[in-house]
């Protein structure tokens, strides 16, 4: 399933755009992705659950999926802030990303599938590896290889998500990089 988006057209608000000059100083010192991330999600911790974060037109979400609302994409590519908006029962696909990642669970809950892609050198499959149920004020950060997940709604409430990604997801469209098709099992 491919998010519904929408890109820019509105305003951020005074609280997102001081969390936007907080990722830009740990973004610009440069550092290895899997300290980059751990670094924002740090720096998104504090601001998620604020209702002063997202304007109302950014908490709207979409009934055919989830929808992604690219809040801000730096001028030079370093990193983009999205929002994702998640009705009761909507998913990912399983899917890796471009680029280090930061997930911060704003309003309800989100549960992840996490998973290990094995191969035999003939034939690969995806093991699953861990499930996280994500309540508000969770954060998860990642970096590429080894970021193979299911993200989705499982409760009967919205929930949404801010993602930071090392990424320019407004000229990419996604921070998706492969949709996995794989047969998958949960032997860990």
């Amino acid at each position: 399933m491919t998010p519904s988006a929408t890109v820019g057209g509105d305003r951020l608000t005074e609280r997102m755009t001081a969390l936007v000059g907080e990722i830009r100083a740990v973004v610009d010192r440069g550092l290895p992705p899997e300290l980059t991330a751990y670094l924002v999600g740090e720096r998104l911790a504090p601001h998620l659950g604020d209702p002063d974060l997202l304007t109302d037109a950014q908490r709207e979400g979409d009934p055919e999926r989830y929808r992604q609302h690219v809040l801000h994409a730096e001028a030079d590519g370093g990193f983009s802030v999205v929002a994702l908006v998640w009705l009761p029962g909507q998913q990912t696909p399983i899917h890796d990303h471009v680029s280090w990642c930061v997930a911060g669970v704003h309003q309800g809950q989100e549960s992840e599938t996490r998973y290990r892609l094995v191969s035999d050198g003939r034939t690969a499959h995806l093991v699953e590896t861990d499930h996280v149920v994500g309540p508000a004020g969770s954060v998860a950060a990642f970096a590429p290889p080894g970021d193979i997940h299911l993200v989705r709604n499982a409760c009967s409430a919205t929930a949404i998500s801010i993602h930071v990604y090392g990424a320019d997801v407004a000229r990419l469209g996604t921070s998706i990089r492969r949709v996995y098709r794989l047969p998958a099992d949960d032997r860990r």
